[in-house]
């Protein structure tokens, strides 16, 4: 019974780590490796990203509000999920384009916390 639970508990572990989960009020930074954040820590709210690295920060204005830096060469697109209340529902996110440049969304939906998950190298341009 042991090794089935903690064969379980290994099982777990690769779908957390392939997310990232920013309650309201927090910033985070971290890095990508394969489309999964690791690293991940957090930061003061004023914290800009180190080369190579991607700044978050969620905030409870008009329903939810995310920023989000990414300070490497290449732009991304990525999987949003606002969780209130035990309940994930999907958001849809723009591109993070790189080179620092920021993304500002906002969500009608007040939630407790986004989770962020399977980051993907985008075009350049992206798309909103």
């Amino acid at each position: 019974m042991r090794a089935l639970a903690a064969l379980l508990l290994l099982a777990t572990v690769p779908a957390q780590a392939a997310s990232l989960t920013v309650k309201t009020g927090e910033t985070w930074a971290f890095i990508l490796r394969n489309g999964h954040p690791i690293g991940a820590h957090k930061v003061e709210t004023s914290a800009k990203p180190a080369t190579g690295q991607i700044v978050v920060s969620v905030r409870p204005l008009m329903g939810t509000t995310m920023v989000m830096t990414n300070n490497s060469p290449v732009a991304y697109t990525f999987r949003a999920e606002l969780l209130q209340g035990g309940k994930a529902v999907t958001a849809r996110p723009c591109t993070l384009p790189a080179h620092g440049r920021p993304i500002f969304e906002q969500w009608q939906q007040k939630a407790d916390a986004v989770r962020l998950s399977g980051f993907k190298r985008a075009s350049a341009d992206g798309l909103c």
